[in-house]
């Protein structure tokens, strides 16, 4: 019984691990929404993979402070990194409303 007690916690932490990562939605009035969507890049992904999947960004800001964060504008949206991973994508308000 007391290898079931240590085996179930081990078990249910796996299965959480495995469950599909989802994106939240950060709605402000007035304010960009940060988003994650299979057509922009995603949370996580390296600079080079953005570079590979979305091209050349229209203009690419130098990166600030510490931990270094930089930006990288698209037509639609701006792409934030910590270093060379992206932490963010936000969409711009007067696109987001005409989708």
């Amino acid at each position: 019984m007391s290898i079931l007690r240590g085996f179930l916690p081990c078990l249910l932490a796996l299965g959480l691990i495995t469950l599909p990562v989802s994106a939240d939605v950060l709605l402000i009035d007035g304010e960009p929404r940060v988003v994650e969507r299979a057509d922009q890049p995603t949370r996580g992904m390296h600079e080079r993979t953005v570079l590979s999947r979305f091209g050349e960004p229209g203009t690419r800001h130098d990166a600030v402070g510490e931990p270094p964060i930089s930006r990288w504008d698209y037509n639609d949206y701006s792409v934030f990194f910590e270093g060379p991973f992206v932490i963010h994508t936000v969409v711009r308000k007067e696109v987001s409303e005409s989708r």
